[in-house]
C-alpha cells in the first residue's frame, strides 16, 4: 500500500463519517487506520495486527459503518461484531453507541445475559450492527426469525482473533461462519489481533483461506523493557517478618510500589490468579492503593476496580490475562510484569498497553526472582525487541467440534445431505484436511447417541428427538466445569468464584484462603446451591485459591535461548571470567543491570566451579541424588512434559512402582524407586525408538486421570453423556473401556496431545540424542543448575500402586494433621491435638470412657448436635455418625484415629480399611491412600 494512499485514509470514507470523525476529534488516522481503512473501505477481507489502544476498533468499524450509511441499512443485520469476552462489550458499547447515534446506525449487544424482551426485539427488528459472542452466534444460527435477519449480513468483524485461533471456541466459530455463508452468501471478514508470529495463518483461519489484506503494526520498535531483580535491603527483611513472608518477596513488593509511586497509572501483570491474590493481600496489608482484577472475581467486583482505576482512584491494578484484551481502563503510563511472561507475544501484548500517544514508546519492567526466571525474561525481552514472536497454534481437526457443528447443521436445515455437511465443515480452515471417513464416523457416533438421525442409504443427517436439547446444552466448546460462588455472609455480596477441584481438595469449614486481596475463613459449603460462604479475617496465614488453569508453557525457542545463555556464560567462567565481568558483558546484549545479571549468573558460576557440565541448548545433563533423578533439558514445557511422561511410564513398567514426575521448561524431575539409576534414564533416551513415542504415550495415558478427565468432557460434546458430572454411576474407568474404539476416544487423545504435549519435538530430541547431535552427560550428585527450579503440578503416573516414598508421605501428612477428640459418653470432654500425639487407646480423663470420636477440628456442628437435647433431623444424623465414629475408635484405638483423619474417609470407609487387618503399616497407608483417591475421583467427577 502506498504511503500517500495511507495518509488520506479517511478520504476513502463518505462525508457523513468524515463529519463524525471531525466531531469526535479524529484529525489524523492512527497507523492501523492509515494503512487498513483504504482496503477495508474497498470491501476486502482484512486482518489488522496491532496493540491495544491503537484505534483497532475504529479501524474495522469505520469502513463497516460507512458501508451501511452509503448503501443503506438492510431489513436484517448488516454487520456482526464478534468478541470472545462479554467484558469487552461494555467498552465497545460506549464507543460504538456514539458512532451509531451520530451516523443513524442502530447498534445493539446480544450475549448470555441479554433479557428475553431484548432478544425478542432483536429478532423482530434486527439492529444494523450486533455485538455478540461466538456462543451467542451459535444460538442465533438456529433461531427461525434470527436466521432471516442473518441473511442480510454483509460484514463480520472478529475481535481478538488470535485468542480464538488457538482454541476450540475458534474452531467452532470458523464452522459457524461457514454456516452463516449458507444464509448470507460471502461477506466481508475483518479480524483484529494482537501481535502474532504468523499473521498469514491467522488470516487463513479468519477467512477460510479466501485471502485477505494483512496490516501489521511494528510493535517492537515502540516498546522498551527493563528486566530487574530487586536487591534485598534491611527494610525488606523487617517488612518480610511483619508480612510473614521472605525478604525476597518483600523486596519485590517494595520494587513494585516504587514503580507505582513514580508513575500515574500502572498495570501490574502476573501469570496466575494465585499470584494476583498473594501479592494483592500483601499490598493491602501495607496500605498500598492497588486493586486486584482477574476472571474469578465477580463481575461487579471487576467493574468496580476497572472504573476506580480509570477514574484515577487507584494508583495501580494487579491483573492477569484478564487485562490483556481490550478492556478500557484509561491511559496507562507503565506496565510491570511480575516474573517472566513465558512468551514473547504475551510480553508485547502486556507492555503494549502502556503509552499510545503518537510516537510514544511503551515502557515495561519485568521483576524477576530467581536465575531461571531472569534468564527467561532476558531471552524473551531480547526476542520481543527483535520481533521474534511465537506462531499461533491453530486448533486443527478437533472431532468434538465437528460433532457439535454436525448437530448445528441439522438444526439449520432439518435434514442435510452428508456430502453438503462435509463440504461446509471443510470450508473452515481448521478442518480443511478433515478426512471424509472421520467425518462419517463422527456422524455415526452422534446417531448412536441419538443426537441426530443418519440415514446411510439416503446419505442424510436429520434432527432427532435429542437434537434440540443437545444443541442448546452445548452452545459453547468451553469445558463444562462447575464453579462455586463465594459469598461474604456479613456484607451479603458475592466475592468471586472457586472451581470445583479446589472446593473438593481444599475447602472445608474453617479453612482460610485469599481472594480479592483479602483473607477469608470458610463458614460452610452449600453443595446443592454450589455456594461457599465465607467471613473476612485478619489472619495473614492462609492458602491462595488453586483455580483451574494451566501454567503458561514456555516455548521451545525461548528455552533454547536460555540454554545458549548458560553455555556462553559457562565458557566465560571456565576461561577465568569473573561474575562481575560476565554480568557486564550480558548487559550489553540484554536489557538489564549489573546486579540482576550477576544474580542470574550466580547459579552457572557455582555449577562451573564444581566442575560439572552445564546443561545448555545442545547438552542434556542427567543427575541423581538418592531417589531423585533430574534430566536438565532446555526444551520448553511441552517437549519436557512429553519426555517426562514417556520416561515415567517406561520406568514404571520396568519396576512396577509409581514414578513421581515434576516438569518445567528446563528440567524433568523424577522420583524413582531405589533400584533405578541415572544410567537407566539415559539408556531409555538412547534406546527408545522415536517413532514409538506416540503409541507409548497413548498406552501410558490410559492410566492417567488427565485422559479420563478429558474423555468425560469430550464425551459430553458427542452426546455420549447427558452431563459428564451427572450422578449416574458412570465410572470414568468404565467410560474409558466403553469408548476406546470410537471417535470420542480419538479426540480425547488428540486433545491431550495438542494441549499438553509435543510428540514431534520429543521424537526429534530422541533422534538427536541417538545421532550424537545432542550430547547427554551424567553427574552423580545434584548440581547448582539442577537444583535451581521446581515446578508445580506433581503427578503420579502409572502404575496405580503407590511406592514407599508416596506411602511415607501420606503417613507423615496424616500424623501431622490435627484431630478433635470428643467423648460421646459424658459429652463433656473434647481435646484438639495432632494425630501423632494420640495414645494407642484414647480415653476420657473425666469419665474414663473409651467411646471417643475422632473429629475434624472444625466439626463444631457435630459436637453441638451430640450435646443438643432436642435434636432436629440433621442433628440426629450428625449424632449417629459421631457414635459410629466413636465405636470404631473404641474398637481399634489409634489406628482408627489415623484412618478417620484421612481426607474424605468417613466411619464406613475407615471401618473397611481397618477390617482388612493389614499387619504391614505401609499396606495400611496404601489402603488409606486408595480411599483418598477414590474420594477425590468421586467428588470431582460424579
Amino acid at each position: 500500500m502506498s504511503e500517500s494512499r495511507g495518509m488520506d485514509a479517511f478520504s476513502h470514507l463518505g462525508s457523513d463519517v468524515r463529519a463524525a470523525l471531525s466531531e469526535r476529534g479524529f484529525s489524523t488516522p492512527t497507523e492501523p487506520q492509515r494503512r487498513a481503512i483504504p482496503a477495508l473501505a474497498d470491501g476486502q477481507n482484512g486482518l489488522v495486527v496491532a496493540p491495544t489502544g491503537t484505534g483497532k476498533t475504529e479501524t474495522a468499524m469505520l469502513p463497516v459503518l460507512n458501508s451501511i450509511v452509503e448503501e443503506g441499512a438492510p431489513e436484517g443485520f448488516a454487520a456482526l461484531y464478534v468478541t470472545p469476552l462479554r467484558a469487552l462489550n461494555r467498552d465497545m458499547r460506549e464507543r460504538l453507541d456514539w458512532w451509531g447515534e451520530t451516523l443513524g446506525v442502530d447498534v445493539d449487544v446480544r450475549h448470555g445475559d441479554t433479557t428475553d424482551y431484548q432478544r425478542q426485539k432483536q429478532a423482530n427488528d434486527p439492529p444494523d450492527v450486533l455485538v455478540t459472542t461466538p456462543e451467542t452466534l451459535q444460538a442465533m444460527l438456529s433461531g427461525e426469525k434470527l436466521r432471516e435477519g442473518l441473511e442480510d449480513v454483509r460484514h463480520v468483524v472478529v475481535d481478538e482473533v488470535h485468542e480464538l485461533a488457538g482454541a476450540k471456541r475458534g474452531a467452532q466459530l470458523s464452522i459457524g461462519l461457514e454456516r452463516l455463508v449458507e444464509l448470507a452468501g460471502n461477506f466481508q471478514r475483518i479480524g483484529l489481533s494482537a501481535t502474532v508470529g504468523d499473521p498469514e495463518e491467522v488470516g487463513k483461519f479468519l477467512t477460510g483461506d479466501r485471502g485477505c489484506e494483512i496490516v501489521e503494526v511494528d510493535v517492537a520498535s515502540k516498546v522498551e523493557f527493563s528486566v530487574r531483580q530487586p536487591e534485598v535491603t534491611r527494610q525488606d527483611e523487617r517488612v518480610g517478618n511483619e508480612l510473614m513472608t521472605s525478604p525476597e518477596m518483600a523486596s519485590h513488593v517494595r520494587a513494585i510500589r516504587e514503580i507505582v509511586d513514580d508513575h500515574d497509572s500502572v498495570l501490574i501483570f502476573v501469570n496466575t490468579r494465585q499470584t494476583a491474590e498473594a501479592l494483592g493481600s500483601r499490598f493491602k496489608e501495607l496500605g498500598a492503593n492497588i486493586g486486584v482484577h482477574h476472571g474469578s472475581l465477580s463481575k461487579d467486583a471487576r467493574i468496580e476496580v476497572e472504573d476506580q482505576f480509570k477514574a484515577g482512584e487507584l494508583d495501580g491494578l494487579l491483573c492477569t490475562s484478564s487485562m490483556e484484551l481490550g478492556i478500557d481502563v484509561g491511559r496507562i503510563d507503565h506496565v510491570v510484569q511480575y516474573s517472566s511472561p513465558r512468551e514473547v507475544a504475551r510480553l508485547l501484548q502486556r507492555v503494549g498497553r502502556a503509552g499510545h500517544r503518537r510516537d510514544e514508546v511503551s515502557e515495561g519492567t519485568v521483576i524477576t526472582g530467581n536465575p531461571d526466571d531472569a534468564f527467561e525474561a532476558l531471552a524473551i525481552a531480547r526476542r520481543a525487541k527483535a520481533g521474534e514472536v511465537e506462531t499461533t497454534q491453530i486448533h486443527h481437526g478437533s472431532l468434538d467440534t465437528v460433532a457439535n457443528q454436525i448437530v448445528g447443521l441439522a438444526m439449520d436445515f432439518g435434514d442435510v445431505s452428508a456430502r453438503r455437511a462435509y463440504d461446509i465443515v471443510t470450508r473452515a480452515y481448521p478442518f480443511a484436511d478433515l478426512d471424509e471417513t472421520a467425518f462419517r464416523e463422527v456422524a455415526m457416533e452422534l446417531h448412536g447417541n441419538r443426537v441426530v438421525y443418519v440415514d446411510e442409504d439416503a446419505d442424510t443427517i436429520s434432527k432427532s428427538g435429542g437434537t434440540w436439547q443437545y444443541y442448546y446444552a452445548n452452545l459453547s466448546m468451553i469445558p463444562d466445569e462447575e464453579t462455586y460462588d463465594v459469598y461474604d455472609m456479613a456484607a451479603g455480596r458475592q466475592v468471586g468464584t472457586l472451581d470445583e477441584r479446589f472446593v473438593v481438595n481444599f475447602v472445608e469449614p474453617g479453612a482460610t484462603f485469599v481472594q480479592r486481596g483479602e483473607m477469608w475463613r470458610i463458614t460452610n459449603i452449600d453443595e446443592e446451591e454450589q455456594e461457599v460462604n465465607v467471613s473476612p479475617i485478619e489472619d495473614p496465614a492462609g492458602e491462595v485459591p488453586s483455580w483451574t488453569g494451566q501454567e503458561i508453557p514456555v516455548p521451545y525457542d525461548v528455552a533454547q535461548e536460555v540454554g545458549e545463555m548458560r553455555d556462553v556464560a559457562s565458557d566465560q567462567f571456565a576461561d577465568g571470567g569473573t561474575r562481575e565481568g560476565v554480568a557486564r558483558e550480558f548487559t550489553t546484549r540484554y536489557p538489564t543491570d549489573d546486579y540482576t545479571a550477576g544474580e542470574a549468573l550466580e547459579q552457572v558460576d557455582r555449577h562451573v566451579d564444581a566442575g560439572a557440565p552445564v546443561p545448555s541448548d545442545d547438552r542434556i545433563v542427567v543427575e541423581q541424588a538418592a531417589q531423585t533423578i533430574v534430566v536438565n533439558a532446555c526444551l520448553g514445557h511441552e517437549a519436557n512434559e512429553t519426555l517426562g511422561r514417556l520416561l515415567s511410564a517406561l520406568l514404571g513398567q520396568r519396576t512396577g512402582s509409581s514414578v513421581g514426575l515434576d516438569v518445567g521448561p528446563y528440567r524433568i524431575e523424577l522420583e524413582v524407586p531405589a533400584r533405578v539409576s541415572a544410567n537407566d534414564v539415559v539408556d531409555l533416551l538412547r534406546e527408545t525408538d522415536p517413532d514409538h513415542v506416540e503409541p507409548l504415550l497413548e498406552l501410558s495415558l490410559k492410566q492417567s486421570e488427565t485422559l479420563k478427565f478429558t474423555l468425560a468432557q469430550v464425551a459430553a460434546k458427542f452426546g455420549a453423556l447427558k452431563r459428564w458430572k451427572g450422578r449416574d454411576g458412570v465410572g470414568l474407568s468404565r467410560l474409558l473401556g466403553a469408548l476406546e474404539d470410537t471417535p470420542v476416544y480419538d479426540e480425547a487423545i488428540r486433545e491431550v496431545f495438542h494441549t499438553d504435549l509435543d510428540v514431534a519435538r520429543a521424537s526429534a530430541v530422541l533422534e538427536a540424542i541417538q545421532s550424537g547431535d545432542l550430547e547427554v552427560e551424567i553427574v552423580g550428585e545434584r548440581t547448582a543448575v539442577g537444583s535451581g527450579g521446581r515446578s508445580s503440578g506433581q503427578e503420579l503416573l502409572t502404575p496405580e500402586n503407590a511406592d514407599a516414598s508416596v506411602v511415607q508421605a501420606v503417613g507423615d501428612r496424616i500424623r501431622e494433621d490435627r484431630v478433635n477428640l470428643f467423648c460421646v459418653h459424658c459429652r463433656d470432654w473434647e481435646h484438639e491435638t495432632k494425630v501423632r500425639r494420640v495414645s494407642d487407646q484414647p480415653e476420657c480423663p473425666r469419665c474414663g470412657s473409651t467411646r471417643i470420636a475422632a473429629l475434624s477440628p472444625w466439626a463444631d456442628d457435630v459436637v453441638k448436635a451430640v450435646r443438643a437435647d432436642d435434636k432436629d433431623e440433621e442433628q440426629e444424623k450428625q449424632t449417629e455418625r459421631a457414635f459410629r465414629n466413636a465405636s470404631i475408635v473404641q474398637s481399634h484405638g489409634k489406628r482408627a484415629v489415623v484412618a478417620l483423619s484421612a481426607r474424605g474417609v468417613g466411619p464406613q470407609n475407615a471401618a473397611r480399611v481397618i477390617n482388612r487387618h493389614r499387619e504391614d503399616e505401609a499396606d495400611f497407608y496404601r489402603d488409606i491412600l486408595e480411599r483418598e483417591r477414590e474420594y477425590a475421583r468421586t467428588k470431582a467427577f460424579w
